[in-house]
């Protein structure tokens, strides 16, 4: 068991958890993630480390509540444990591997959307504490939910904040953010790019135009986690992979992603009798005949 000794609510329906996983803070890198689950029979959740503490034994993991299962995490508090976390998953950042007197020399910009300032953060965080400086655009649709911005601030060069209504910060979508820094002359050597299938699609065509190396982070696909249920095939390079085991990382230029987008709207609807099962408890009687 797995204790939870920090709980809350970071903004509407998004949580943040530190919980006591020594092994996993231990050997753990910016861009893997962990899978838990709050009971033996529990739902098996893929979620980023946005944070670790090795000499405390603590992971972060940032969610947001959007099934049934993780609308029941959203009832953890401090105190409570998971029955398993299982980790490090996933391969680290490309960046990780590199040496950092030659990333020193290169112009990174970070576009986090949404939740995804959750798993662009430990990245942020590590190449600042090797003294490299990164720009970072994080863009929410509203101001009330935007996350880790006082964090994210603390580690990036430079930080673009950008709401889609306006209500804070820059005004419009992260892909007018990068269009605008390239038009005052800013110059970029590679984009790591995290957030909804969509922003990250159009992140991309937008890179491309530019010529600018994009990698994406295909977590938002994954289920089992384990390369097993095959939820996350992707055709990359016209090549299949599989985004928790051959990633999460990938050349955004060569996702492509109007197919997994496809094949994400392949679990809406189990999902959706999962949430009303859960919401109706002892009330729901399965008189549909598809819920079982």
């Amino acid at each position: 068991m797995y204790e939870i000794v920090k709980a809350k609510e970071l903004t509407t329906n998004i949580y943040l958890c530190d919980v006591v996983a020594p092994r996993v803070a231990k050997y753990c890198e910016p861009g893997q993630f962990v899978i838990v689950r709050m009971g033996e029979d529990g739902e098996r959740i893929p979620l980023t480390i946005c944070d670790y503490d090795r000499e405390a034994g603590l992971v972060t993991i940032v969610f947001q509540s959007v099934g049934a299962s993780t609308m029941k995490m959203a009832h953890l508090k401090e105190g409570d444990r998971f029955h398993d976390v299982v980790g490090p998953l996933g391969r680290p950042s490309d960046l990780v591997s590199e040496d950092p007197e030659t990333l020193k020399k290169k112009k990174i910009l970070f576009v986090a959307g949404g939740v995804g300032a959750a798993p662009v953060y430990p990245q942020v965080k590590w190449l600042h504490e090797r003294g490299i400086a990164a720009d970072v655009i994080v863009g929410s649709k509203t101001k009330d939910l935007l996350i880790l911005e006082k964090e994210m601030e603390a580690v990036a060069g430079n930080l673009y904040v950008t709401t889609d209504d306006g209500s804070y910060g820059r005004s419009g979508m992260v892909t007018q953010v990068i269009k605008d820094l390239v038009a005052e002359g800013h110059q970029y050597d590679v984009c790591i790019a995290i957030g909804p299938m969509i922003m990250m699609k159009f992140v991309c065509l937008m890179t491309k135009d530019l010529n600018i190396p994009t990698v994406v982070s295909l977590n938002p696909i994954m289920v089992d986690g384990t390369g097993m249920c095959g939820a996350c095939r992707v055709t990359v390079g016209g090549k299949v992979k599989f985004a928790c085991v051959d990633g999460p990382e990938f050349d955004g230029h060569q996702v492509n992603f109007d197919e997994a987008m496809r094949r994400q709207q392949m679990y809406k609807t189990e999902e959706g009798r999962a949430i009303l099962k859960y919401q109706e408890g002892e009330t729901h009687h399965g008189g549909c005949g598809n819920c079982e």
